[in-house]
């Protein structure tokens, strides 16, 4: 059973198209890119960027489609790989921050409604969409939405439920006060998620926790060498493989 943790934070574009799900108006907005700003913050990216590429590593240049991704946190390392990349928003403000790698060849934005995107089926090699599910109300038309428009495999993220996410509420005010802009998100287990692709055809090929600790200690802390040091350790230790988080997914589509 998916875990609902609620913020205060509440939209603050007035872009909002006639759309069900507009979660990454906020993703997409400078605010949120504050998030993971200095030298922590790029270390929390550069987290991301390596587990994903490895992912995708069994592709080559594969066409790539990015739902929610108008945060442009991997659009640079999708394009440096080779590949043709479609950013998908829920509003025209969500091109704003992957404008520069905008062009008529390799990188395009499109808006759309986010769980009925108008493409056909296996149109794009591989989809992704990250810090969309955890926002997402109609999260399991997201996944179909994904898995159909995939030929190949589907990558997501998501904070886990058996992680240090689990005392959140005990920690939410001081959370809050920190970050200033979070909001509502739900916690899943990796086995809900296995089970909800395979619905759809796709079966589990890589799993990567990304930090043992919350990324909100690691901000509080703003020590990026001892915070790497201290989830080297966890690690190591079998730690973050067990309650790491957030979790990077790859899916891959059924042999016929």
């Amino acid at each position: 059973m998916a875990l609902k943790l609620m913020s205060s934070t509440q939209m603050t574009s007035h872009d909002v198209p006639a759309y069900p799900e507009t979660a990454d108006i906020e993703t997409s907005s400078d605010d949120y890119a504050t998030r993971f700003s200095g030298e922590v913050g790029r270390w929390f990216l550069k987290v991301q960027e390596d587990a994903t590429t490895e992912m995708l590593r069994p592709y080559t240049c594969p066409s790539i489609v990015d739902v929610g991704g108008g945060h442009g946190q991997l659009t640079k390392a999708f394009l440096k790989q080779g590949s043709e990349v479609t950013i998908l928003g829920s509003a025209e403000s969500c091109r704003k921050r992957v404008e520069p790698y905008l062009d008529e060849s390799h990188c395009w934005f499109v808006r759309c409604n986010l769980i009925a995107l108008p493409f056909p089926k296996q149109h794009f090699d591989v989809s992704v969409s990250y810090r969309l599910l955890p926002h997402c109300d109609a999260w399991k038309q997201l996944v179909a939405e994904l898995c159909r428009v995939a030929k190949h495999a589907v990558i997501i993220d998501y904070p886990d439920v058996k992680s240090m996410n689990a005392i959140a509420p005990v920690l939410f005010q001081w959370k809050k006060g920190l970050e200033k802009n979070t909001r509502p998100f739900t916690c899943f287990r990796t086995g809900e998620l296995i089970q909800e692709f395979g619905l759809h055809g796709f079966r589990l090929a890589d799993r990567y926790p990304e930090f043992f600790l919350p990324m909100v200690l690691h901000r509080a802390l703003k020590r990026p060498r001892l915070s790497i040091f201290i989830e080297g350790v966890c690690r190591m230790l079998g730690l973050t493989a067990l309650f790491g988080s957030p979790v990077i997914l790859k899916f891959v589509r059924n042999a016929i």
